[in-house]
């Protein structure tokens, strides 16, 4: 499985962003993705999944402002960002397993700096 994550980049407090991650896969066939976010000095952490069922989870740092998604037709993850603040500023990684215990598959990720 190889995943491809884009839509970073600068944005102002406030502001919105939307992440997408691309699979070379069926993702029908991959149980869970989501996205974890790190911050220099710091363990990687979650931020939202997604089951391939539809049921989603996130972390309370992002309740009610980040929304995941996924379009199965394109085979594409998507995390919606709203009223973004400074300490989102992190490199987004997407990730994928095919089973509850299954190796996790990660992609490359992609810089979101918060700052005005």
């Amino acid at each position: 499985v190889q995943l491809q994550a884009s839509g970073g980049g600068l944005v102002q407090p406030g502001g919105s962003l939307r992440l997408s991650c691309a699979a070379s896969v069926n993702i029908r066939d991959l149980f869970l993705m989501g996205w974890h976010r790190q911050t220099p000095g710091n363990e990687r952490e979650s931020v939202a999944t997604i089951t391939n069922g539809g049921r989603t989870n996130y972390a309370d740092s992002i309740k009610g402002r980040f929304t995941i998604s996924r379009d199965d037709a394109k085979n594409t993850l998507y995390l919606q960002m709203d009223i973004l603040r400074p300490d989102d500023t992190a490199v987004y990684y997407c990730y994928a397993r095919r089973s509850v215990f299954g190796t996790p598959y990660w992609g490359p990720g992609t810089l979101v700096t918060v700052s005005s």
